[in-house]
């Protein structure tokens, strides 16, 4: 399990005793202010500890989603508006302006660990709003691979959702012509 610093000073009572489980092995510092009860943890799970208001989304959602085989270069997650920049240069950063950051929000077990990551649902309104980012392959590959799952996309999920997210008559008319 990992813990942040603050929760192994309430688990171990100080940085004394923190730093003996450290020398006996029983705790291990991953990075600093990071802290796990095994040697080794996967980069998802730590940035989940990290940023746990922040929401895997893009390339990292389309990957864990299934939704490509492509693993992305780096971990691309949301944060709210007013979250500091994270300086960490394995991850993109994007910022929800419009309040809209727990929209299709769910949480999902991936490799083990347990992350925040945007629904299917949400996700084809994120790669229709940011298909001009994207290179043609890559968005024709997600969008082909969403006709092989149409039937078990949820429209009314798709259609709130538009609708509380900016190019709301765009992103509709996308989704009838490429999708359906």
């Amino acid at each position: 399990m990992i813990y942040t610093y603050e929760e192994c000073l309430k688990l171990y009572g100080s940085d004394y005793q923190i730093r003996k489980q450290i020398t006996l092995k029983n705790l291990y510092q991953i990075e600093p202010g990071i802290y796990s009860d095994k040697e080794y943890e996967t980069r998802v799970a730590i940035i989940m500890k990290k940023y746990p208001f922040s929401v895997f989304t893009l390339n990292s959602a389309f990957y864990y989603q299934g939704l490509t085989d492509t693993i992305p270069e780096k971990f691309y997650i949301e944060t709210d508006k007013d979250a500091a920049k994270i300086t960490d240069k394995a991850i993109k950063q994007l910022f929800d302006n419009n309040s809209s950051l727990e929209l299709g929000v769910e949480v999902k077990k991936y490799n083990g660990d347990e992350i925040r990551i945007f629904s299917k649902e949400r996700l084809l309104i994120e790669l229709i709003r940011h298909r001009t980012k994207l290179s043609f392959d890559y968005y024709k590959e997600i969008i082909g691979n969403y006709r092989k799952i149409v039937s078990e996309l949820d429209f009314q999920a798709i259609e709130e959702y538009a609708e509380q997210l900016p190019k709301t008559n765009l992103v509709m008319n996308i989704i009838r012509m490429e999708i359906l």
